[in-house]
C-alpha cells in the first residue's frame, strides 16, 4: 500500500466512524441522557460527555484539546458540570445514550453491527496514542463487552485520535481556534454552522479574519485565498497521513461493512453541520 493510498484509506474510515459516534451530539436518545441527567442545554452536555474520559478537568485543559471553541464558552460549562454529572456517570450516560440511539437507527443491521464493532475493536488494540491525549483517555476506558456499546466506543477512539492529529497539524501550520474556523468559512461551511456553537464573539471573529487577511490567506469579501485554499488541503493531508496509523492492513471488509451502517447513521445528522461532515 502506498503512502497515498493509505491517505485515502483514512480519510475513508473517518468518513465511515465519525456518523456512528456523532449520534451522540444529534440524536434524541443521546441528548434526551444529559437532559434528564440535569444538563440542561446541548453545552453542557456536549462538555460533560466528551470531556469525561479526562477526569474532572479544568477548563484550560479542554480548551486546549478541543480547540477550536472559544475559552469563555468551556468555561461556562466547566467545572460547573461535575457537580451535577461526575465523570463517572457521564461516561455511562454517553454510552447508554450512544446505544439507544444506534439500536434505533441500526434495526435490522444487528449482525452487520456486531462484525464492525469486532473490526474496529481490532484497530483499536494496542493503537499508538503517543501525542493524542483524547484518544489515550477514550482507549483508556477499555472495549464494552455489548456489541453496540462497542461498536461506538471503538469508533470515538478512531474518531478522538484522527482529531488529535488534526489539532497538530493546525497548530503546525500556525492557525489558532478561531482562524480554523474563519478560514474554513470562507472555504465551504456557512457561518452559522460554526460560530455559535463554538462560542466566537463577533469581535472575536473578525480579529481572526484580519490576522488571516495579513497572511494573505483570506480576501476582503471573507473568501479563503489560493493561499488559504492550499494551506487547508495541506493540513487535511497531514491530519489523514496521522491518520494512517490506525487503517488495518486489509480494509477492504471494514469497508464494506461499515458503509450502510454509516448512511443509517449519518441520516441522523443536519447537513452542514458543525463537524464538517458531508452528505
Amino acid at each position: 500500500m502506498t503512502d497515498t493510498t493509505g491517505w485515502v484509506a483514512a480519510r475513508t474510515l473517518w468518513q465511515s466512524t465519525e456518523p456512528l459516534h456523532a449520534v451522540t451530539y444529534f440524536a434524541p436518545e443521546a441528548l434526551d441522557a444529559f437532559r434528564e441527567a440535569g444538563l440542561r442545554g446541548w453545552r453542557r452536555g456536549y462538555f460533560a460527555g466528551r470531556a469525561a474520559p479526562l477526569g474532572p478537568v479544568a477548563p484550560e485543559p479542554v480548551t486546549a484539546a478541543f480547540f477550536n471553541f472559544a475559552p469563555s464558552m468551556v468555561a461556562r460549562a466547566l467545572p460547573e458540570v461535575w457537580g451535577i454529572t461526575p465523570p463517572e456517570r457521564a461516561l455511562e450516560l454517553r454510552l447508554s445514550g450512544a446505544r439507544a440511539a444506534l439500536r434505533r437507527l441500526l434495526a435490522g443491521r444487528e449482525k452487520e453491527a456486531e462484525r464492525a464493532a469486532e473490526l474496529l475493536g481490532a484497530c483499536v488494540t494496542g493503537l499508538d496514542c503517543a501525542g493524542r491525549v483524547l484518544a489515550a483517555a477514550n482507549a483508556a476506558l477499555g472495549l464494552p463487552e455489548e456489541p453496540l456499546e462497542r461498536l461506538w466506543q471503538a469508533a470515538t477512539v478512531l474518531r478522538e485520535h484522527r482529531g488529535d492529529g488534526h489539532v497538530a497539524a493546525l497548530v503546525a501550520a500556525g492557525l489558532d481556534g478561531c482562524e480554523v474556523l474563519v478560514l474554513r468559512a470562507g472555504i465551504d461551511l456557512p457561518r452559522s454552522e460554526l460560530q455559535p456553537y463554538r462560542g466566537w464573539t463577533d469581535e472575536e471573529w473578525e480579529a481572526a479574519g484580519s490576522r488571516l487577511r495579513e497572511r494573505g490567506l483570506l480576501g476582503a469579501d471573507g473568501r479563503a485565498t489560493d493561499a488559504g485554499c492550499r494551506l487547508q488541503a495541506a493540513v487535511e493531508e497531514a491530519t489523514d497521513r496521522a491518520a494512517g496509523r490506525a487503517v488495518p492492513a486489509d480494509a477492504g471488509e471494514l469497508a464494506d461493512v461499515l458503509a450502510p451502517l454509516a448512511e443509517a447513521c449519518a441520516a441522523e445528522l443536519r447537513y452542514p453541520n458543525p463537524i464538517g461532515l458531508g452528505r
